[in-house]
């Protein structure tokens, strides 16, 4: 496999040169022959080389890239009449017209680079953030889906925010971009206040992000109907890996007029959306009649003070 600026070398003799081809052209054979000794005899001989192999260079690593979507390539690669390639995924979001010229792409598969795919072994597309791993192609591909490494998305609740990155990136972006309120600590209180607690709303918030035993943490409050019923629901996410949040538990605290209700659980990494999160009902959810026992009967106002705490498992 070739290193990245590898060139692939020969010895060239003299006699391919201008002067001597003339030489050729105008001596008889044997004058020819006597020629080409003496020449090979004068031409000092190259140090042998190693036989150049290919590695997992950069153009080798592009080659097997979508030109659309950028991600590897895998099965079925389509190709156009003129050669120019790309993924099955991209060849519907192009519209069977081949994004480099404009050609229409049909069906034509190409096997051949399909096929030298299986012989490749090729390291993770995360390598520059760590990763070490160096895999056959395809084992590549689904590696890449799950790498430890890979960058995270902004866990934002309430827009879809494009911006992706490393989580010591992502803090500064939730608090410089999205003015998301931090907090040094394991322990928070917040309150949550309605003025008109029978009006129906669709409503997400990220109220905090707390810097506790050298992580990041994110609440998360929202409000939607569940079935026929208003509800509210509050639930922490990990800066992390699954993996890493399974090491912490939560839990959180709703109380008022003599009433308390509380959920413990582990926070979910924000590899989860804070909708797949929500979907799943994985926190503590407050249908609004109880909510508003906690306000007191008579409120005209739905106030709700959440408190709660981080721990470490040991």
């Amino acid at each position: 496999m070739m290193e990245s600026g590898a060139h692939i070398t020969r010895d060239i003799p003299e006699s391919e040169t201008e002067d001597e081809t003339a030489v050729f052209e105008n001596s008889s054979v044997v004058n020819r022959c006597t020629f080409f000794k003496a020449s090979n005899a004068m031409t000092p001989k190259s140090e042998p080389t190693a036989a150049p192999t290919l590695t997992s260079g950069t153009c080798l690593t592009d080659l097997f890239d979508c030109p659309v979507c950028t991600n590897s390539l895998c099965p079925p690669i389509y190709q156009c009449p003129n050669g120019h390639v790309l993924c099955s995924s991209c060849k519907l979001r192009v519209e069977d017209q081949c994004p480099t010229c404009r050609r229409e792409l049909g069906s034509i598969r190409c096997l051949a680079l399909e096929k030298v795919a299986e012989f490749l072994e090729l390291p993770c597309r995360y390598q520059s953030e760590g990763c070490t791993m160096v895999l056959p192609y395809y084992q590549k591909i689904k590696h890449e889906k799950t790498c430890e490494l890979r960058p995270y998305y902004c866990p934002y609740a309430g827009s879809e925010c494009p911006t992706i990155g490393d989580r010591p990136t992502l803090v500064a972006h939730l608090r410089n971009d999205h003015k998301v309120d931090m907090h040094d600590g394991c322990s928070f209180n917040h309150r949550y206040v309605k003025s008109n607690p029978h009006e129906v709303e669709n409503a997400t918030w990220m109220l905090t992000v707390f810097n506790c035993f050298e992580q990041h943490f994110c609440l998360h409050f929202e409000a939607f109907v569940l079935g026929k019923e208003p509800v509210y629901m509050a639930f922490l996410r990990f800066m992390g890996e699954e993996s890493e949040a399974n090491n912490f538990r939560y839990t959180l605290e709703v109380g008022g007029t003599n009433r308390r209700m509380v959920w413990q659980g582990i926070p979910r990494s924000i590899r989860d959306s804070h909708r797949k999160v929500r979907d799943s009902y994985d926190g503590l959810i407050i249908y609004r009649d109880v909510a508003l026992s906690f306000s007191g009967s008579t409120s005209k106002e739905l106030k709700l003070r959440v408190t709660g705490r981080i721990w470490k498992e040991e």
